[in-house]
């Protein structure tokens, strides 16, 4: 298997690869999902609500975390997880400026 070639691309072109790789599994999404449901979340709810191993979901957490787009706070014994909303906008704003690139200049076909 190959190196990848960051140096290549922009800061800009390699951060939002880097992003969307921690969006590119079912697992983080539903976490997503279900933080975005209830608006805030504790690490064993998860393990509740969406069957998973508790060292699958510390795994997850750990990777959306990492990546800024959940921030986390111990409370007593538990660990109480939300969206990050500064990092949230960010990513949604980025999103949808490359998803609407498309309809700026579209001359295609």
């Amino acid at each position: 298997m190959g190196i990848t070639r960051t140096d290549l691309f922009t800061e800009k072109q390699n951060e939002l690869a880097n992003t969307l790789k921690v969006f590119a599994h079912p697992a983080r999404i539903a976490i997503i999902e279900h933080m975005l449901k209830v608006n805030a979340c504790i690490n064993s709810d998860l393990v509740k609500e969406l069957g998973m191993a508790q060292a699958s979901i510390s795994q997850h957490l750990k990777e959306l975390k990492f990546a800024g787009i959940i921030q986390g706070t111990v409370e007593g014994s538990s660990m109480n997880y939300c969206i990050n909303p500064d990092k949230w906008k960010e990513v949604s704003e980025t999103l949808s400026g490359f998803f609407n690139k498309y309809f700026e200049n579209n001359q295609c076909c």
